[in-house]
Order: C-alpha cells, then sequence, then structure tokens
C-alpha cells in the first residue's frame, strides 16, 4: 500500500516537472537560478571584508553589478535591430565651425561653472609598463597626468578661475596615483579624486564569481567595470553634489590618454547659453572617420533617440556596413559634456540605461572568464536635448600604443602650456598613419631603443615598420615609407629568382 502510494506521488510530480520542458519557462527558471546562485556567493564574499566600511562600500558596488547581471541574463546586451537604424536628423550632429566665439567678458563666469574629468582607470601594461598609464612620459619627460594639470593651471591663471581637476582612478591605479599627486601641490589647480567600482569576474562556464575572499583579493578575480561606471560613482562619491552645491553646471568628461581632449570654450559657451529652443544636457564631441577609425562607435538614430552604436552591438553580418566611410561618416571620441543636475536625477532615479558590453578574457591560469561593462556614451539617449558636434581632428590624439606615442614626441606637433599644437608647416591635413611591429616596437622601452632621435616627419603619409630595425640620428621619413629590411628582402628575393631562371635557361 505504502509502495503503491509511493509510486503515485513520484508519478505526479514526475507529471509537474515535465511543464518545464517550455522552452521559454525552462529559460526563466534558469536565469532566476543564476541570480539566486550569483547573490548567495556575493554574500559569501561580502562576509570576508576586513572592515565595515569595505563591506558596506562593496555592498553598493554589488547592488550595481548585479543590475548590470540581470540585464545581461535578460538579453539588453544584444545586437540593435538593424532595420531600426535610421539616419541622423537634422541637427542631431552640428559643426564645430558653426559654433560662435564667446565674448570675453563672459568667460570667467562660464569656467567657474565646469568641472574637468579625466577617466584614469587604465594600466600602461598594453605598453610595457607598470602602474598607471597616466605617469607614462610621453613628451619632453612630461607624463599625461602632467600635461593635464598644465592645460587647467594655465586657465586657472589666464582667466583667473578654480576650474577643478578630478581624476576617476580604478582600484588598479589609485594608490600610485596618490603617490605622484604631492608634486602638485604648488599649483594653482585643486585635483579630487574617487574610485569607479570594483566588480567580480565571472567565470565563462558557471556565471559564478572566480574570487572568493576581500582579504588581499587576487587582483585578477576583479575587474573596473568601463567608464559607463562614471556617473553611479561620481554620484556615490559625494563630488557630484559638492560640484552642484557650489554652483557647477557641466563637467568635461574624456580619457587621460587623449591628448587632444582640452577645455574648449565654444562648446562649453553652446552649453551655457542655449537657444530658447535647443538646450543641450549632453554633448558628445564626434569626428570625421578615416580608415583607422573603422571600429569606433557611431551616432545613429534609433527608436526615435539619438544613440551610440558600439560594433559589439552590431549584428554580425552588418559588421562590414557598419565598418563603411561613406555610410557611417563619424565617430565617438568620447569628449563627453554632461550636466551635472541631471546626472543626479538620474542616478537616484535609476532611470539610466546604458547596453552591456560583454568582454571576454583569457587569463593567464587558463580560465576563460567574462567581463560586463558599459560605455559612458551610451548614457546619451537618456539625456534630453542631446547632440553631437562635429570637431576637428585635433581634439582625437590618444595615445593607445608606441605608434600613438611616435606622433605626438615629433616634430609633427608643439608643445604650449601642456597642450600639443599640429606644427603649421604640416601640409597634409591629416596625421600620418603610422604600423610598428608589436614584436620589436611594443614596449616603450623597447620602442625608444629604435631611435637615436626622433625622425623627421613633416612630409610623412604612411609609415609601416616591420622586424627589427633601428633608426639613426638625423632620420626624415616622407611620403609613404615601409621599412628598408622588408622592402630590400623583396628586391633580393626577385633578384635571385632572376638569375636562377637565366642559369636554368
Amino acid at each position: 500500500m505504502n509502495m503503491a502510494a509511493n509510486a503515485n506521488y513520484l508519478n505526479v510530480n514526475f507529471g509537474k516537472q515535465r511543464k518545464i520542458s517550455d522552452t521559454t519557462e525552462f529559460k526563466q527558471l534558469t536565469k532566476q537560478d543564476a541570480r539566486n546562485e550569483l547573490s548567495k556567493e556575493l554574500e559569501k564574499i561580502l562576509n570576508t571584508a576586513p572592515s565595515t566600511v569595505e563591506k558596506q562600500r562593496t555592498m553598493e558596488e554589488f547592488k550595481g553589478f548585479q543590475r548590470l547581471f540581470s540585464q545581461f541574463l535578460q538579453g539588453t546586451s544584444s545586437s540593435v535591430q538593424w532595420d531600426k537604424v535610421m539616419p541622423l536628423p537634422e541637427r542631431a550632429v552640428i559643426k564645430y565651425d558653426s559654433l560662435p566665439t564667446p565674448e570675453t567678458q563672459l568667460l570667467k563666469q562660464m569656467l567657474n561653472k565646469l568641472v574637468v574629468v579625466k577617466l584614469n582607470g587604465g594600466l600602461g601594461t598594453t605598453m610595457g609598463c607598470t602602474g598607471p598609464k597616466s605617469v607614462i612620459p610621453v613628451r619632453n619627460e612630461l607624463t599625461f597626468l602632467d600635461l593635464t594639470v598644465q592645460q587647467i593651471e594655465h586657465l586657472n591663471k589666464t582667466y583667473d578661475v578654480d576650474v577643478p581637476l578630478v581624476l576617476m582612478n580604478s582600484f588598479n591605479t589609485d594608490e600610485d596615483t596618490h603617490k605622484v599627486l604631492p608634486k602638485y601641490r604648488g599649483l594653482r589647480i585643486k585635483i579630487y579624486t574617487f574610485n569607479q567600482s570594483r566588480y567580480p569576474r565571472l567565470n565563462k562556464e558557471s556565471l559564478l564569481p572566480i574570487g572568493r575572499t576581500l582579504k588581499n583579493p587576487d587582483p585578477d578575480s576583479w575587474y573596473p567595470p568601463g567608464h559607463g561606471d562614471f556617473y553611479s560613482s561620481f554620484f556615490n562619491s559625494g563630488l557630484l553634489e559638492m560640484f552642484i552645491t557650489g554652483g557647477r553646471e557641466f563637467c568635461f568628461v574624456s580619457n587621460i590618454d587623449n591628448l587632444g581632449a582640452t577645455v574648449d570654450l565654444k562648446i562649453l559657451s553652446r552649453l551655457l547659453h542655449p537657444t530658447k529652443s535647443e538646450g543641450n544636457e549632453f554633448v558628445m564631441e564626434v569626428t570625421d572617420k578615416t580608415k583607422g577609425d573603422v571600429k569606433g562607435g557611431t551616432l545613429i538614430q534609433y527608436e526615435n533617440k539619438l544613440m551610440l552604436l558600439e560594433i559589439p552591438q552590431v549584428p554580425k553580418d552588418k559588421v562590414d556596413e557598419f565598418k563603411s566611410v561613406n555610410k557611417f561618416k563619424i565617430f565617438n571620441t568620447n569628449n563627453l559634456w554632461i550636466k551635472l543636475k541631471t546626472i543626479a536625477s538620474l542616478v537616484e532615479e535609476n532611470r539610466l540605461n546604458m547596453e552591456i558590453i560583454v568582454n571576454p578574457k583569457h587569463l593567464d591560469n587558463g580560465m576563460n572568464v567574462i567581463q560586463l561593462e558599459t560605455a559612458a556614451g551610451a548614457a546619451m539617449k537618456d539625456f534630453d536635448g542631446a547632440i553631437g558636434i562635429n570637431v576637428p581632428r585635433s581634439r582625437f590624439l590618444p595615445v593607445k600604443k608606441s605608434s600613438d606615442l611616435l606622433l605626438v614626441m615629433s616634430n609633427l606637433y608643439s608643445m604650449k602650456q601642456g597642450s600639443l599644437l599640429m606644427n603649421p608647416e604640416r601640409t597634409f591635413p591629416t596625421t600620418p598613419l603610422v604600423k610598428l611591429g608589436d614584436q620589436h616596437f611594443l614596449k616603450v622601452r623597447d620602442f625608444l631603443s629604435r631611435f637615436a632621435t626622433i625622425p623627421d616627419m613633416l612630409e610623412l603619409d604612411h609609415l609601416t615598420v616591420s622586424g627589427d630595425v633601428t633608426f639613426g640620428r638625423g632620420v626624415a621619413l616622407k611620403a609613404s615609407f615601409i621599412n628598408f629590411l622588408k622592402a630590400l628582402s623583396y628586391y633580393i628575393i626577385t633578384f635571385i629568382n632572376s638569375i636562377m631562371f637565366f642559369l636554368n635557361y
């Protein structure tokens, strides 16, 4: 009797369980399981916090991470529907040349409403350096941070203002950055810092954190979640509220390794003195694409909003179309001008909706992990009156690798108060396209050892170097130059083949 009852009980339950074979319900249950398991693991990690302050800070960060994880599970990082991508409407992107020059008597008032924010979370590892990328020397032994400080101090002295410099550090760069800040104490500049969030890397298969503790955590187990984290971290730091209370209205946000991203008074004036019909809470600086920029994010009209489109969001069969310079003519420089009060309200009301970037990584221990990230420019659709301004190429001068470093160290540029200016003797409208082989030029130390002096590049159009090549003193590179060894080997092989042909003949 009991056996029969047990058998019936099992059959009934098995019948009920079969309902989850429905694909939609199965996926929903799987997602819920993933959320629950993640919550349990994060709680275990929180219990390892070495202090109450550390636990509270990490708890706030984990809330943001769990929101991002839920978006990831819902598939909000998936590609856009290509048939909904529409041409940009008129006035969505305006020409920089159309902006009027502000009146001199207004400049002091304008600058006192500005905050300059530099994204300083990156390491110099891609260039073979340790520590923050911002402390790598790039020109006359001056670092990215030195040049930035010079620029802001010059503004403050020239216009008798106090524009603050804010550095968004990561857990990777914060300590080393603070070690160099004391050298700026005697200058007319106030420097503030805050840290972006620290999120746990996830095992690609289990979708669970690979780290287990907050006590002496393994750096490989954590990551800074992209510059889209700026909004919430700036808000949580208390600096945003402080600047708003002090009468600041806009912030200018840019990458610290973009040496062209200086304070522009014409753009600032546009924001502070809008026409009645064109108040802008968010401005993205864009510039014309070249063949070297085809992977850069661009602006589109999507579901009646101006939106940043990045290559991970593009359907695979549309990537070539996305890269077309003819169809998508501009790309995002990541120079952003944003209204402070709107940032505060959007974060408070949890109305920021940035697309997720899923960044896969392969660790040295062989583990495959994923990082969930966001880009600051993706928030533009959440701001009223967001526009793009098509700026000159000179405002986009990033130094990502040694080939970029060669450009900024050369006579293509002169330096004035921390700003790099294109040499007026340069006859070409754009900078040269430079490609240096990674094997011999990737690390800054190796790169510098291969130049007795930096070549004259005023008349250079294109430089490609591969192999074990060094440059002597007084070298001038002109037009298109492919490294000598590569070209010489081609001619030697051709010559030998010709001789062999005649001998055989």
